[in-house]
């Protein structure tokens, strides 16, 4: 039984790891593919900052967007746990992401930015392996350093 496990548990680390990959190559079929079929029920989105997305439509207009206004997008993916109940896995991480958006005034690639997100993913296995039940990602907000002001009590 422990065999079992350990072999979800690695096929759900790389269902999520091409997840991830197919982000950064900008792979809408590959992104469509590892989402869970309309015929498993419903599948949700919540992106850092968006309000829920529901259904297969939804969610993937929402990934087709984020792709289309992306022109560069890297994870370094932390802090990873994986847990598998039965037929559900559970992800957890750190997303750990430089972007840039579109170019300005000539430049081959706009300003790069850097966010920290904690991603849940959820997945189901199906006939043809893990998919992407549901994903949320919330910003990590950075630390102000004005802790000292607020002992003060200004």
């Amino acid at each position: 039984m422990s065999d079992a496990r350990t072999n979800d548990t690695e096929a759900v680390e790389l269902a999520n790891t091409a997840f991830y990959e197919a982000m950064e190559r900008g792979d809408f079929e590959t992104i469509s593919d590892l989402w869970l079929d309309e015929a498993y029920g419903g599948i949700s989105c919540v992106h850092p900052g968006w309000p829920v997305l529901s259904g297969r439509g939804e969610v993937l207009r929402s990934y087709a967007l984020i792709m289309a206004n992306t022109e560069y997008i890297q994870f370094f993916l932390t802090d990873v746990k994986v847990s598998v109940a039965g037929e559900t896995a559970l992800v957890t991480c750190t997303e750990n992401i430089l972007s840039g958006g579109p170019a300005e005034d000539g430049a081959e690639l706009g300003p790069l930015v850097g966010q920290l997100v904690v991603a849940t993913n959820v997945f189901r296995r199906t006939p043809d392996g893990w998919r992407i039940w549901a994903h949320h990602g919330s910003p990590v907000l950075a630390e102000s350093g004005d802790e000292d002001d607020d002992e003060n009590g200004s």
